[in-house]
């Protein structure tokens, strides 16, 4: 990561400025979208620092500084997905090795690890997020990394970062924590001690629903190249304008996330109280089992709400058809509220009866709750649920 101005800089201020001084050419305060695929050379061995657009672009290094000064980290790399970012990560292992992994978590990430790893001998086992011990008695001698989300995709359990991470490196394995959920402005795993932070860009960083992209931030300089030199050879790198437009979100970041807990408490606590929530999901309720830690090793609580209504797979067709500002898809993270039915989307890929036993009942619905307007909000759930 280059040095730069932000370095000093609050949380907000080098969302808007890590990595974006103005162009030194023209003095555009936006960063130039470098519309190329190959860069002229002067002669042989000389160019100015790009060679070939699928090895670096000077829009994607700007993201890439920027993401990795938001999670107080050293490097960044982008990718083209979340799931091409977590690729590169993967491609640190090699045949035979085996990773711990969280249980509640993506549904593609489980997909990754169950039905590509395990054919090249890759062999995944799950513990319960919340379990600090299972962790460390799920290491075996052949294991190189531990894989965490937190909160965790869709029931929004936490796993103490700094807990996991000093087994991690007793043990002299890599910690690896999807922080999608959370964004940088609520957490910042590297400080707690994990070696590689995950992100789909796709979602809180990029925030428009817009854009589909990834990015990975680390400290450790030849754990960087090791990833880097993944990115450039298999080539799943973000093209310049979706580079751009991630850029364009990060920008307004901040003052996102503070909306999106804002309403998402506001969603919680209505849900509460409603009479067809059977149980809620979040960790801003103090009744939430991981309350505690989220308060410790978060700066805020996130705009992710998760619940079980009473009922039966039939009444979650005619709950979701009556929805009007919430909008039934996948996704989450854009400024639009989004309601998810995660057995059958995000988490389809999951045998149901890996789904149950972890808790994802058929009767789930994920809330990416939004930055409109609250009132309209809590109007709209009510009508729903009713």
């Amino acid at each position: 990561m280059r040095e730069s101005r932000s370095s000093t800089m609050e949380f907000a201020t080098r969302a808007i400025h890590a990595g974006q001084e103005p162009d030194p050419t023209t003095g555009a305060i936006m960063t130039p979208i470098y519309q190329t695929s190959t860069y002229a050379q002067s002669g042989m061995g000389e160019h100015k620092g790009y060679e070939y657009a699928r090895t670096g672009n000077p829009t994607r290094t700007a993201l890439e500084d920027c993401i990795a000064a938001l999670e107080n980290g050293r490097y960044g790399l982008a990718f083209a997905s979340g799931l091409a970012a977590e690729s590169a990560v993967l491609s640190l292992l090699s045949a035979g090795d085996h990773i711990v992994s969280c249980d509640d978590l993506y549904g593609g990430t489980y997909r990754i690890f169950d039905r590509i790893m395990s054919r090249y001998n890759v062999e995944t086992s799950y513990v319960s997020a919340n379990q600090v011990a299972d962790y460390e008695k799920a290491i075996r001698p052949n294991t190189k990394l531990i894989w965490l989300e937190t909160p965790t995709n869709p029931l929004l359990s936490l796993v103490d970062i700094r807990a996991v991470a000093e087994i991690a490196h007793r043990h002299h394995i890599f910690l690896v924590v999807d922080n999608t959920f959370s964004s940088p402005y609520f957490q910042r795993p590297l400080d707690l001690g994990a070696d590689i932070v995950l992100h789909s860009t796709t979602k809180y960083i990029n925030g428009h629903s817009d854009v589909v992209g990834g990015a990975l931030v680390m400290n450790d300089q030849e754990l960087y190249e090791s990833i880097k030199f993944h990115q450039n050879a298999a080539g799943a790198v973000p093209g310049p304008f979706d580079v751009w437009l991630t850029l364009r979100g990060i920008k307004t970041l901040a003052v996102r996330m503070r909306q999106h807990e804002e309403n998402a408490r506001a969603v919680a606590r209505f849900l509460t109280e409603h009479s067809r929530v059977e149980k809620v999901y979040y960790p801003g309720l103090s009744s939430h089992p991981d309350h505690e830690l989220a308060k410790r090793q978060m700066s805020g609580f996130g705009g992710m709400v998760s619940f079980q209504f009473k009922g039966q797979l039939s009444d979650v067709e005619q709950v979701v058809r009556r929805f009007r500002v919430f909008t039934f898809a996948e996704s989450l993270g854009g400024v639009e509220s989004l309601v998810c039915h995660p057995a059958s989307m995000t988490h389809g890929s999951i045998p149901k009866e890996i789904r149950e036993a972890r808790g994802l009942t058929d009767t789930l619905l994920r809330l990416s709750v939004g930055i409109e307007d609250i009132s309209d909000l809590l109007r709209d759930l009510e009508q729903a649920l009713a």
